[in-house]
């Protein structure tokens, strides 16, 4: 009996290390479980938040183009802009447009630069203006003319140092090689 009795004792001590490594397996596992719970409600609650933030900017822009569009119900916003852009006048009434209007005003507009969407503004209204590109697109485009006339006018001067050069090799006797060196 005595053997039997020292026997549970090591059973109860051998199952004491087991069972904490097992708990202690459980508790890493929900610890993982919980902060990969919490991560993914971080990541939607700011996805959640850059969506209200692009909502509201869509209300925004959409109440401004309903603005816009109640604009143009008005007459009187229909005629300022006849007359802005495209140079409409009433009958009667004489189109002055002023050059430089930093002679008149005293102040200089900052220069625009060359890009596309910074072009400036041109005195001509849109249908003389569109009248104006078909002439210039007829016409003959002048850098390859000129570019034509340069590469022409190189190749006739090639010409003349090559029969400047045979003229002088034959007057020192000498005839001429083939590659045009003496």
């Amino acid at each position: 009996m005595s053997s039997k009795a020292r026997k549970k004792p090591s059973q109860r001590g051998g199952a004491g290390p087991v069972a904490f490594f097992v708990a202690l397996f459980i508790v890493a596992l929900g610890t993982i479980q919980l902060a990969s719970t919490f991560h993914t409600y971080a990541l939607n609650l700011a996805e959640l938040n850059g969506l209200k933030k692009q909502e509201a900017a869509l209300v925004a822009q959409k109440r401004e183009l309903e603005n816009d569009i109640a604009r143009w119900d008005d007459k009187a916003y229909v005629t300022a802009q006849a007359r802005d852009r495209l140079g409409f006048v009433f009958p009667g009434e004489q189109a002055i447009r002023v050059e430089h209007p930093e002679a008149v005003t005293g102040k200089s507009e900052p220069k625009k630069g060359t890009t596309y969407d910074e072009s400036p503004k041109t005195a001509l209204p849109w249908y003389k203006e569109l009248a104006y590109s078909f002439k210039q697109a007829d016409r003959s485009d002048p850098v390859k003319a000129d570019s034509t006339k340069q590469s022409q006018h190189a190749g006739e001067e090639d010409k003349q140092d090559s029969q400047q050069q045979t003229g002088q090799s034959q007057q020192d006797g000498q005839q001429p090689s083939e590659d045009g060196q003496e």
